[in-house]
């Protein structure tokens, strides 16, 4: 199970834009796009964004004999940094790297789903929030019992577990809500990674993905360049979360909808 937020999706230099991206987000990005954490602090260093190992890893995945991935310090590059002007949290690697977009297709299957999430080999049956999910859901009369990646396009962001040495990291410490709005385009947070691996950074539901690269975007098969820049927002639950948002909703565009108003005055907050 792992965290999961709602995003308001910004795919930004070398990929397909969803919608235009604001002035005030370009300056963003670019302001923190040379220099892990530059204008900030690291909060947690020490993630992947690829399984080492895995085809589709930007960096060789051969390594000496004799030599560990852990004595390789740029497989482990990227962290969770927090920028001192606007005090906002975001993903960033070594030198110009942000992360990537791997593909994830936890939580509900139902409605009219075309397939694409079958080739996943690590779908779990639910997100780390599906009782808040349903607290809201249900107060809203629309229950449902949890996130559907097909149509909701959240962002898994934080990483937690109980192994020994596992690299964990909980945006909650820093005041970032369960199913918060995120900026990447606009979705939300809602899921986290566990510690079924290394620790990974950099993953979507498979509906944001879509929008940002389209349909050749499937379970096992995602962005792998490390230009996507994931952006929390700390904040009470009234001044970041949408209760009301569509939660059931079967369609990507109600959902986007539903959230637009708040993701724009929470990026706002970039000027």
């Amino acid at each position: 199970m792992r965290y999961a937020l709602l995003a308001f999706l910004a795919c930004l230099p070398g990929t397909v834009w969803a919608r235009d991206v604001p002035a005030n987000v370009k300056s963003f990005y670019d302001r923190i796009t040379d220099g892990k954490c530059t204008g900030g602090k690291i909060l947690k260093d020490g993630f992947y964004d690829e399984i080492p190992g895995s085809k589709s890893m930007s960096f060789p995945s051969f390594l000496p004999p004799g030599q560990g991935i852990l004595s390789h310090p740029s497989l482990q590059a990227f962290a969770y940094c927090q920028d001192d002007k606007t005090g906002v949290l975001y993903l960033h690697g070594n030198g110009n790297k942000f992360a990537n977009m791997d593909v994830d297709c936890d939580g509900l299957q139902t409605g009219p789903v075309d397939g694409r999430c079958k080739s996943s080999t690590d779908t779990q049956s639910e997100t780390a929030f599906k009782d808040t999910v349903q607290q809201y859901s249900r107060a809203d009369g629309h229950f449902v019992k949890d996130l559907n990646a097909n149509f909701i396009p959240y962002v898994v962001f934080g990483n937690y577990g109980k192994k020994k040495g596992y690299t964990t990291f909980h945006p909650t410490d820093y005041n970032v809500q369960p199913l918060s709005v995120m900026a990447v385009v606009y979705g939300i947070w809602g899921d986290e990674n566990g510690d079924d691996g290394k620790p990974l950074v950099g993953e979507a539901a498979i509906s944001l993905a879509t929008q940002c690269y389209g349909k050749k975007i499937n379970g096992n098969n995602g962005h792998s360049q490390a230009d996507v820049l994931y952006i929390a927002f700390p904040g009470g639950v009234n001044e970041t979360v949408n209760k009301k948002a569509a939660w059931s909703t079967q369609n990507y565009e109600t959902f986007e909808s539903s959230i637009m108003d708040l993701g724009n005055r929470l990026i706002e907050k970039l000027s």
